[in-house]
């Protein structure tokens, strides 16, 4: 693709509007090109204009450095840049991140000092992936500030959308305003399934209450006023050590792999096939997440070929309601549980 001329440029955008055929990458190449004529046809004013343009640019960027490393798991870690080396939980935070490396996991960072840099510390520059946001008074730590795995973001909002799309499990240490923006910016996004499922890790180190305190907050305030549900609470989990929250973010993905939606049937990829007494045992436990029919075994589906990593794994399929992420997520729970035993 040259995009270095003008004649190259008019070249591609004459192929994407003239083609015709039913390729769906094709068909959102058009229409990113008629949303960007449209922002023209509206006379957006400059302010937005930028915003768009800038979204667009930071998005396009940031997609690019991760796409070589889909294929690897990854976990967010979040905490206060205040936590100084050496402290208690920054502690922690390198030995999280050194062990869920040695479990073939990246780390995402928000790059900066702090709870952040202890997480590139202990998983170690080439197993992670700095994600800093350009403030006027925090800078890239050096240690990821020259890798090509280093993005700086100028929006928050991109920012946090990379850190939850491209993320396996997010972890938790204390901070202050940031860090509960991030935790509850993951929790609304798993209680409305706007997230894929993933495990959510509230680290403190013994004798600290400071997410102890949160939970009861949580369940005192929201859950007993009604504005959570009870599952809500299987969302998240508190950890007292790094190795109580390597091992539940491992056991999460034990038996459950991944889901993905096609058409009106939810997919569940497995690492284990479950026997035909558990899936009665899950019809019977879930039935509430269904819109119709019942959770049966399936092959593949035809729309799944573009992961052909994933084809071979055994699946269950549903017509979820989504209605329930809480109680999908329980769901997911209780499958890792039977995986246990067969």
């Amino acid at each position: 693709m040259d995009l270095d001329t003008n004649e190259g440029i008019l070249q591609e955008v004459r192929e994407i509007a003239e083609f015709e055929g039913r390729d769906l990458r094709q068909f959102l190449y058009r229409e990113i090109l008629l949303n960007a004529l449209k922002t023209k046809r509206d006379e957006l004013d400059i302010l937005d204009l930028k915003v768009v343009s800038r979204t667009m640019d930071e998005f396009r960027y940031a997609a690019r450095v991760f796409k070589p490393y889909r294929g690897i798991r990854k976990v967010s870690i979040f905490g206060s840049a205040r936590v100084p080396e050496g402290a208690p939980h920054y502690k922690m935070a390198a030995d999280f991140g050194h062990q869920m490396a040695e479990q073939g996991f990246m780390a995402i960072t928000g790059a900066a000092s702090g709870i952040m840099k202890a997480g590139i510390d202990g998983a170690g520059p080439e197993n992670s992936f700095g994600v800093s946001i350009l403030l006027p008074f925090e800078t890239p730590t050096t240690v990821m500030q020259d890798d090509p795995k280093s993005i700086s973001f100028r929006f928050f909002f991109t920012r946090k959308l990379f850190f939850v799309m491209e993320a396996d499990a997010c972890v938790v240490f204390p901070g202050g305003f940031g860090t509960q923006d991030e935790a509850f910016e993951v929790l609304t996004l798993l209680q409305t399934g706007k997230a894929q499922p993933m495990p959510l890790v509230l680290m403190e180190v013994p004798g600290d209450n400071y997410w102890e305190t949160w939970d009861r907050y949580v369940k005192d305030q929201l859950l007993a006023r009604g504005y959570i549900s009870p599952e809500d609470l299987n969302l998240y989990k508190i950890a007292h050590s790094a190795e109580e929250a390597v091992e539940w973010i491992m056991s999460y993905y034990s038996t459950y792999h991944s889901v993905r939606q096609v058409h009106d049937k939810l997919v569940v990829r497995l690492e284990k096939e479950l026997s035909e007494e558990q899936m009665r045992e899950l019809n019977e436990s879930f039935a509430d997440l269904l819109v119709s029919g019942e959770i049966v075994k399936s092959e593949a589906l035809r729309q799944e070929a573009d992961e052909p990593e994933l084809m071979s794994k055994p699946r269950i399929t549903l017509r979820n309601n989504k209605q329930k992420p809480g109680r999908f997520n329980q769901m997911i729970l209780a499958i890792n549980e039977m995986g246990r035993a067969v």
